[in-house]
């Protein structure tokens, strides 16, 4: 059985022997794909795999046809949508992500840009404080409850909605305030942190009318999704209100349209937020175990795909 890690950005070199010590404990072959620059360097790699574990590289419908003997891919992280589920189904191949093992690393980039947000981006000039400030939580998974954690320690005011949870679950993990829908979030909240997947439900959700509910100085902030943002729209609605900014872990595809909004607006230059070496390790161990689990009990747990 070999086990294929396919990463054009490759994991720390602690996660790779991690990896290797759970793949060959259990009997399996391992093989390493690191920092390819063709995409027929992984179709080849591939072709003889079992098991696949990936970061964001794209499992496309070609990957998986390139891959004959392939029974299950992990996604390391909580994001999915590299993963090309249908294909994946089509060829009764199981792909799983690893959710929560990224989650404190993103929670705690948040809470570093929101400070840096809030101190006008250490510009020297006088800014605010956190303390005492609404923050809104759009989605309440792995991430929100890091996020929440981290934020009742800045003395925040933390409001939170998420369409898959009630009221009395969102309050009973300690959250004070659990709003009725999104709107009713942007409406009373100083900042809003996005925590949503990206699907055909959310993909541009957050476009002008939503995000100009938001206080005056508002603040938004996306480590979740590029494609949940209507980009053109956000730009009108920043050029309209110029108390309002704009912080993300993820470079806008208008990127130079956004960097002429100077002093509202920052952006990674690559996606951060699982970048700590700690959660490298915890994903790409936990992808290990996973696959491992799959092989000799069948377990599902994290199936992404049906």
């Amino acid at each position: 059985m070999k086990v294929l890690i396919a990463t054009e950005k490759p994991f720390a070199k602690v996660a790779v022997d991690g990896i290797r010590e759970v793949v060959e404990k259990n009997g399996y072959e391992l093989a390493l794909l690191e920092k390819y620059t063709d995409v027929n360097q992984f179709y080849d790699a591939v072709a003889d795999a079992d098991a696949l574990i990936v970061r964001s590289d794209k499992v496309t419908k070609e990957v998986i046809d390139h891959a004959k003997n392939l029974k299950i891919v992990v996604r390391a992280g909580a994001g999915f949508d590299n993963l090309d589920l249908a294909a994946c189904t089509a060829r009764n191949i199981v792909a799983m992500n690893t959710p929560g093992q990224n989650s404190n690393a993103v929670a705690e980039l948040v809470m570093g840009m929101l400070v840096y947000a809030v101190r006008n981006f250490y510009n020297g000039k006088s800014g605010s404080e956190l303390k005492g400030k609404k923050l809104g939580l759009l989605a309440y998974g792995n991430v929100g409850r890091n996020v929440a954690r981290i934020a009742k320690g800045f003395g925040m005011d933390i409001y939170a909605f998420d369409e898959f949870l009630t009221k009395e679950m969102i309050e009973a993990d300690g959250v004070a305030h659990a709003v009725a829908n999104r709107d009713a979030l942007f409406e009373t909240c100083d900042i809003v942190s996005l925590h949503i997947p990206a699907t055909p439900e959310t993909k541009q959700s957050i476009n002008y009318a939503v995000v100009n509910k938001l206080h005056k100085n508002g603040i938004l902030i996306n480590t979740a999704r590029k494609e949940v943002i209507n980009e053109p729209e956000l730009l009108k609605l920043m050029a309209d209100r110029t108390d309002l900014k704009y912080i993300t872990d993820i470079m806008p595809d208008a990127n130079d349209e956004f960097a002429k909004l100077e002093g509202r607006y920052f952006a990674t230059p690559k996606k951060m937020g699982a970048q700590t070496e700690e959660a490298n390790i915890n994903a790409g161990i936990a992808a290990a175990n996973q696959i491992a689990d799959f092989f000799k009990t069948g377990n599902k747990r994290f199936q992404v795909n049906k």
